[in-house]
């Protein structure tokens, strides 16, 4: 069974960066797509960045060219830089594959 460790949330003020990372365990991470979603308060989860088991990323509207997602197989990580953060960034932020999710990481943007 697949099992997913998110990690790397915080408190960033407008403008930083921050980097989240998802460890994978319980199956063959090499050849599993991966994803990053977000839930802000109120609002539906939302694809913010996925990368397939080759490599090719996709990112949402809202964070292209701020965000990116790689993935290091070796370690059975997937990670997402996020820079120039807003405040409408904050979100809890959940690694996905397989239907399985992670227990996500909050993120908080601030002014």
């Amino acid at each position: 069974q697949v099992r997913l460790v998110e990690s790397g949330g915080g408190l960033v003020q407008a403008g930083g960066s921050l980097r989240l990372s998802c460890a994978a365990s319980g199956s063959i991470f090499s050849m599993n797509a991966m994803g990053w979603y977000r839930q802000a308060p109120g609002k539906q989860r939302e694809l913010v960045a996925g990368i397939t088991s080759g490599g090719i990323t996709n990112y949402g509207d809202s964070v292209k060219g701020r965000f990116t997602i790689s993935r290091d197989n070796a370690k059975n990580t997937v990670y997402l830089q996020m820079n120039s953060l807003k405040p409408e960034d904050t979100a809890v932020y959940y690694c996905h594959t397989n239907l399985v999710w992670g227990q996500g990481t909050l993120v908080t943007g601030t002014p």
